[in-house]
């Protein structure tokens, strides 16, 4: 029986899927990239980190990591010297939530945000997160400067607050969801790769919807809101296939 592979831990999504050379060629077949395999190459070629320091982020063994980027940096030659498109999608990983004793990473943006912004919560509280500008939805989740966040009980709005994402792109911003205890986002436009990245944390989305952010969230606290179910964003394509941890519990069921 084969060994069952460990989650990778993985501080965010990628903010960008796919890649294409101007002269694509309609035949060309894309070369796929995992979520763990471009973790790798942002820590050891962007970041500048050993495979070592690699290894304790992503919490594998040193040899995993080699073997995960030696595999990223093939196909990256690929990529370049053929001509290929490029897109990322699936793998076997885990986000990384920010929270003490599951973030390994050294200077973790998220585990400075937890510090800041996490707020205990009743159990029977939804916590809600809408996209926010001016009192209105903002329509495009990724570029979102503000969430204006409430909690909700037995059909009250109970408090609301504004948080700034400073400038945190999309992945990083379902990070920053995830570490504020969110349950639900209500936004306009959103891409593929986001929707996974809140798929992945858990947080439940409410697309396509416009008008006032008090609006919303007051109709969603009352079981009223209307929303876009298959709400699709035009600046972004649909997120590769593949499994990721987060989705079945990594603590609980192997990677296989």
């Amino acid at each position: 029986m084969p060994r069952p592979k460990k989650c990778r831990r993985v501080c965010e999504f990628p903010q960008t899927l796919h890649f294409a050379p101007e002269n694509l060629l309609e035949t060309a077949q894309p070369v796929t990239l995992t979520v763990e395999e471009y973790e790798t190459i942002r820590l050891i070629d962007k970041e500048g980190l050993s495979q070592e320091v690699c290894g304790e982020i992503m919490q594998v063994a040193r040899t995993t990591v080699q073997q995960i980027y030696a595999s990223a940096r093939k196909k990256l030659a690929d990529v370049l010297v053929e001509g290929l498109p490029l897109r990322i999608a699936g793998g076997d990983y885990e986000l990384c939530a920010g929270r003490e004793g599951m973030c390994a990473g050294r200077a973790c943006y998220k585990r400075t945000i937890c510090q800041i912004y996490e707020k205990p919560k009743g159990e029977n509280t939804m916590r809600v997160a809408v996209t926010y500008e001016n009192g209105e939805i903002f329509q495009h989740f990724g570029h979102t400067a503000q969430f204006k966040v409430y909690d909700i009980q037995d059909g009250k709005i109970l408090a609301s607050e504004i948080v700034d994402t400073n400038g945190s792109g999309h992945g990083a911003l379902a990070g920053l969801l995830n570490v504020m205890k969110v349950d639900a986002l209500i936004c306009g436009g959103i891409g593929g790769g986001a929707q996974m990245a809140l798929a992945e944390a858990g947080i439940k989305l409410y697309g396509g919807v416009s008008g006032s952010a008090d609006g919303a969230a007051q109709a969603l606290a009352e079981g009223k809101l209307d929303y876009n179910p298959a709400v699709r964003c035009d600046h972004h394509d649909h997120h590769g296939e593949g499994h990721t941890c987060g989705s079945h519990g990594c603590g609980s069921h192997t990677c296989g």
